[in-house]
């Protein structure tokens, strides 16, 4: 029987000893048609292995309500047809910039600080779910000929908390499912994230950009033998609305990598290949030491200025790390595969049809509240989307202030049905006083979950109250529009859709809502993956035949969303944008794709 084990001095496959060249590659981020190119680029850059981590959210995102779980399955056999080994990172929590750190929404609404302790009704809904994923991973486990080697338990726990009782009970728990492979915990190479996140019995490791002597040095001190890797080697980095993209050195990271290897260690380079946030589902984070400032909304693409690029291109940086990797990888590298091919030439998708945002409430939209205060988007069972709050001001009274306490994420006012403005958390008060009687209406978005750090699973929506002057708005009417709405066979072929020139006449509501068209792909243009941009639009949602390509906005610095090449048909294809906020020119652009990213190189966490 093939054996995976970590020794005193390593690992070692079948008794003999072997180094871990690792790269992250989550199936979630990349088209199920593109894991074979994908796994087979990480292979040609001299990786023997791939990590994945599971969203436990994507998989069931209302409780018992569990879809295509065997995704995890499919994608661990399509890394053994590749010639790799496998690394699983199932959580429950695994951050990875996305929503929520990959908890559901009715997890973390309904428990709240409860989450990741040993609360005994958290630990039953994460061992219910766990019983349901894990097979996809044990009867994938190299004892049984499959690829995978490794099992995380839990993820950088010790930047979260220091409940060892709960960890424990996980790594028994992943235990009692029949995961017999080595279980291990990666956190950052400081004292009290090692002793936080650290298990008895468990193999620790590190997560760094750089630094590999000192880091190791560290985790050496709380583990004296065994094997050394670092779990996580951050070569590039990710973007945030509104700011400048963060980039990589390709020479320095490749050192940084090498000095990793210099140590003896194992690697698993993060990302390998990035992918994309498809559907919404990218996370955020908060500023500050203590992560409750500024809030910072990840962009769509999860590029990460990774070896293999978004659109699968190999970079400078995989050259450079193919170099270094071919030294430590103890076998010929295979040939690089054939690149993508993109679209030949530019493609136009002129939009010829628009509904308005209430039209598409009506027909998408959950059943409507009313209540003293507004809810959440938790207590609206809406994961990702908007939700329509409509609210009275009482009158006659004078004009006052009018805003909005406890805002998130962004909301678009209208006051009488004229648009007033548009509030965030950090400004949430309307420019104008607002007199009474009046109907306020408010659009709130979501842009993310906040992934990591003490403010994971906070609410969204309006958390606080519809303030006029310092007098709270009671009776609030409350609508949600999640984006899976978007999903159901049909459904959007059921929106009453117009003319798009509808939109020009209907005053400040044609300034939003959903509009659709369509373009052609074959003959001189040819298949393959694409670019789009939204030339003039604000920010929204787009989807290609059906298939939701993430959120674009003005605020930048994306300015190209990717489409994957299987999601082009040759001939007609469709596309739907939703915009929430200021439309733009009536149609869509295709190219053959963004440029590799460029830009200057920014600060990677040590």
């Amino acid at each position: 029987m093939t054996d995976f084990t970590v020794g005193d001095d390593g690992f070692r496959f079948d008794g003999e000893p072997v180094r871990l060249l690792s790269g992250a590659l989550h199936y979630f981020r990349v088209h199920e048609e593109q894991w074979g190119h994908r796994l087979a680029m990480l292979a040609a850059m001299g990786l023997n292995c791939v990590e994945t981590y599971v969203p436990w959210n994507l998989h069931e995102p209302r409780e018992g309500e569990v879809r295509d779980v065997g995704a995890l399955g499919r994608f661990l056999d399509a890394v053994e047809r590749a010639g790799l080994w496998a690394i699983v990172r199932p959580g429950p929590y695994i951050c990875a910039e996305w929503e929520n750190g990959g908890l559901p929404v009715w997890v973390t609404g309904r428990f709240g600080r409860r989450v990741r302790t040993r609360d005994a009704e958290y630990r039953a809904v994460v061992e219910r779910w766990f019983r349901e994923l894990l097979p996809q991973v044990v009867e994938r486990q190299v004892g049984r000929g499959g690829p995978v080697v490794l099992v995380q338990a839990e993820n950088e726990y010790g930047s979260f908390g220091s409940d060892a009782v709960y960890l424990e009970w996980l790594a028994g728990l992943l235990r009692e499912c029949g995961v017999s492979v080595p279980l291990f915990t990666s956190d950052g190479p400081e004292d009290h994230m090692l002793t936080g996140g650290s298990v008895p019995g468990l193999l620790a490791t590190a997560n760094f950009g750089s630094g590999a002597r000192e880091g190791f040095a560290v985790l050496r001190r709380h583990q004296p033998k065994g094997p050394l890797m670092c779990m996580e080697f951050w070569c590039g980095w990710f973007d945030h609305w509104g700011a400048e993209p963060v980039l990589r050195d390709a020479e320095e990271a490749a050192g940084a990598l090498r000095e990793i290897l210099e140590c003896g260690a194992s690697v698993n380079v993060y990302m390998a290949h990035g992918g994309t946030n498809f559907a919404g589902w990218a996370g955020a984070n908060r500023g500050g030491p203590l992560q409750d400032g500024e809030f910072r909304p990840t962009v769509t693409s999860y590029d990460y200025d990774a070896p293999v690029d978004e659109y699968g291109r190999a970079t400078e940086k995989f050259h450079l790390f193919r170099k270094v990797l071919q030294e430590y990888a103890q076998r010929p590298l295979p040939a690089l595969p054939p690149e993508p091919r993109g679209l030949a030439g530019p493609v136009r998708a002129e939009l010829t049809g628009w509904a308005g945002l209430g039209d598409v409430l009506e027909v998408l939209g959950g059943p409507e509240t009313e209540s003293g205060v507004p809810p959440t988007f938790e207590e609206l069972g809406v994961d990702r989307g908007l939700v329509r709050y409509r609210v009275a001001v009482p009158g006659p009274r004078q004009a006052y202030p009018l805003g909005v306490s406890g805002l998130r994420d962004r909301a678009v006012v209208y006051v009488d049905g004229v648009r007033a403005g548009v509030l965030t958390e950090e400004s949430g008060t309307l420019a104008e006083p607002v007199a009474g009687p009046a109907e306020v209406e408010l659009w709130v978005e979501s842009l993310g979950r906040v992934n990591y750090g003490p403010r994971l699973g906070e609410p969204k929506g309006v958390t606080g109250g519809v303030l006029h002057e310092r007098q709270y708005l009671h009776g609030v009417r409350a609508r949600g529009l999640a984006l899976d709405a978007f999903d159901a066979p049909g459904a959007v072929a059921a929106v009453p859709f117009g003319p798009v020139e509808a939109a020009a006449g209907a005053g400040d509501a044609g300034r939003t809502g959903l509009f659709r068209g369509a373009f052609t792909v074959g003959g001189a243009a040819g298949a393959g993956h694409a670019g789009l941009e939204l030339p003039g639009w604000t920010r929204g949602f787009v989807w290609v035949n059906g298939f939701c390509l993430g959120r674009y906005w003005s605020a930048g610095p994306q300015r190209i969303l990717y489409v994957p090449g299987p999601v082009l048909r040759e001939g007609v294809n469709e596309v739907w944008v939703l915009e929430l906020e200021e439309a733009g020119e009536p149609w869509v652009e295709l190219g053959p794709g963004a440029p590799v990213r460029t830009g200057t190189p920014g600060v990677v966490r040590p």
